[in-house]
């Protein structure tokens, strides 16, 4: 492969997914601030310097994006949905993660959605204050409303027809984006996983059960991310992340791209995460129906176990990747974050960091990063 330059701007050649393992002085905090052992002030102090760290060693490593590790949050899309109006969360229901006795609890629509107030703003402002490279901010995609419940799950009282749901949802989340925009956030990324899930067949069923035609809904979640970023700042990168489950190294869904990949390109987003670690991923063959000028940031490095790639197997699985896609329009990352959820994924702080640093180091080599 020959060198190219690189990408000024995100996604970069080298990037992230976003969440980084809970270091053990946060785990504990946290815990006992839920035992109401330490006050809220406490709690954000030892955050404070575990973001301060982790960003140190993001940047050392030689990542141009930077990330909080989501280290103020229990969840990866739930701490964020649940500060809508009219969102409720609810015990988990229909597929869940593979042999897990525990699961993340759903949003559900229990009355209007609306923003009336920032929505994790404080969160971004303290990592842009402490990064000296671009910092990325990750919050859910607005399809993660509707996804998991379906229509069955979201009032009808407040709800009496879909297209009053999307309507509020649309205004919520540029609402939503439009502080963060407005406190400096330069790099955005939208958490979906929706559009992998809908190629298992078993979330299909699971979708149909709840009221909904899955064979719609990546139009419809399409249209709706197109309609919240239509009057984006220009200044704005978005960017999407799509996985088929991540939770305690746990997954949900399996199936290739094929029977969302149209759809989800139309998102008018710049780049878009794929995960791509196994098979569960299928082949790269929709990655053709890549529309001109977008970038696909391929997730090679696994983050559920903890056995660290061969730079020649994710340089076989790039060259793979360029037949269907040229090598201009890639980049490489984790196939998700270490830990969707506080409690992180099946692998140790330093084989996190060494994934990470393997990233960076085959990027160095077949981009000059």
């Amino acid at each position: 492969m020959s060198a190219l330059a690189g990408t000024g701007t995100p996604p970069f050649r080298a990037d992230q997914v976003g969440s980084l393992l809970r270091p053990p002085e946060l785990r504990d905090a946290r815990t006992r601030h839920s035992r109401g052992e330490l006050c809220a002030d406490d709690l954000r102090e030892v955050e404070d310097r575990c973001i301060r760290e982790a960003v140190a060693r993001q940047e050392a490593i030689g990542l141009r994006a930077v990330t909080d590790g989501e280290f103020r949050r229990d969840y990866w899309h739930n701490d964020f949905l649940a500060q809508l109006e009219g969102v409720t969360l609810v015990p988990m229901e229909g597929p869940t993660f593979q042999q897990q006795d525990e699961n993340p609890p759903i949003a559900k629509t229990t009355g209007r959605i609306a923003c009336t107030r920032p929505i994790m703003v404080d969160h971004f402002v303290f990592l842009k204050s402490v990064a000296r490279n671009t910092a990325k901010f990750t919050i859910p995609s607005p399809s993660m409303l509707h996804l998991r419940p379906g229509r069955a799950g979201i009032s009808r009282a407040a709800y009496p027809t879909m297209e009053a749901f999307w309507n509020d949802v649309v205004l919520a989340y540029r609402t939503a984006i439009a502080h963060l925009a407005d406190a400096g956030c330069t790099y955005l990324q939208l958490d979906d996983v929706s559009f992998s899930y809908l190629c298992d067949p078993q979330i299909q069923a699971a979708c149909r059960a709840n009221g909904d035609d899955p064979a719609r809904l990546p139009r419809t979640y399409a249209d709706t991310i197109n309609a919240v970023l239509a009057d984006r700042p220009s200044r704005l990168t978005v960017t999407m992340h799509t996985c088929r489950g991540n939770f305690r190294s746990a997954w949900v869904a399996r199936g290739g791209y094929d029977p969302v990949a149209e759809a989800m390109f139309s998102a008018n987003v710049d780049a878009f995460f794929m995960e791509f670690d196994d098979e569960r991923a299928g082949g790269f063959e929709p990655l053709r129906l890549l529309p001109k000028g977008k970038k696909v940031v391929l997730g090679l490095v696994s983050t559920k176990v903890g056995q660290l790639e061969s730079k020649d197997a994710i340089k076989r699985r790039l060259d793979e990747a360029a037949r269907f896609l040229p090598l201009e329009n890639l980049c490489l990352s984790p196939q998700c974050g270490f830990a969707s959820t506080h409690h992180g994924n099946a692998l140790s702080c330093d084989e996190q960091w060494r994934k990470l640093e393997r990233v960076v180091e085959v990027a160095r080599e077949i981009w000059s990063h």
